[in-house]
């Protein structure tokens, strides 16, 4: 397919490079669900070696995946937390802080992670849950709006009841 260099890419580079309209979008985008400072700091921290891996995250998660129609950001938002709430993975955190950018509600957080207990299992469940509570008793700028909401160490529940694997 024949295309503007945009779509080509620059050398060294599998997308259109930091000059590119999609990777502006991107960075757009990224700016808008992610918030400024995460960006700064996630931007100042790329060095040669992860380069190209960064711009081709700005380029094609965040200004063609976040920007398709089809789904609004409320949406991917959710999509995103269930799927990283699956899979116990680190950046779930970064998500549930940048709900509040895309309009998911706590309310909305919570359905979607009783709908991980279910189909991914319960620790899974409970982990997400646990970071949920959290970063959602956070401010927007990272202060503690409550008391603590640690529902109990790594491994227990909500009400800290502990819970191994199933025998």
């Amino acid at each position: 397919m024949a295309g503007t260099e945009d779509d080509r890419g620059s050398a060294g580079s599998p997308g259109g490079g930091t000059g590119s309209a999609r990777y502006e979008q991107g960075m757009r985008t990224r700016r808008e669900v992610l918030g400024d400072a995460h960006v700064d700091r996630a931007t100042a921290a790329v060095t040669n070696f992860d380069r190209d891996f960064q711009e081709w995250i700005t380029e094609s998660v965040w200004g063609v995946l976040w920007t398709r129609p089809n789904l609004d950001r409320r949406t991917r938002s959710l999509l995103t937390i269930a799927i990283l709430a699956a899979l116990s993975h680190e950046e779930l955190e970064l998500h549930l802080r940048a709900s509040r950018n895309t309009g998911a509600s706590p309310e909305d957080i919570a359905e979607v992670l009783l709908h991980v207990a279910v189909y991914a299992g319960v620790p899974a469940a409970n982990s997400a849950f646990k970071a949920a509570k959290a970063i959602l008793a956070e401010s927007p700028q990272g202060q503690q709006e409550q008391g603590p909401t640690d529902g109990g160490g790594a491994g227990a529940d909500q009400d800290g009841a502990a819970h191994g694997p199933p025998r």
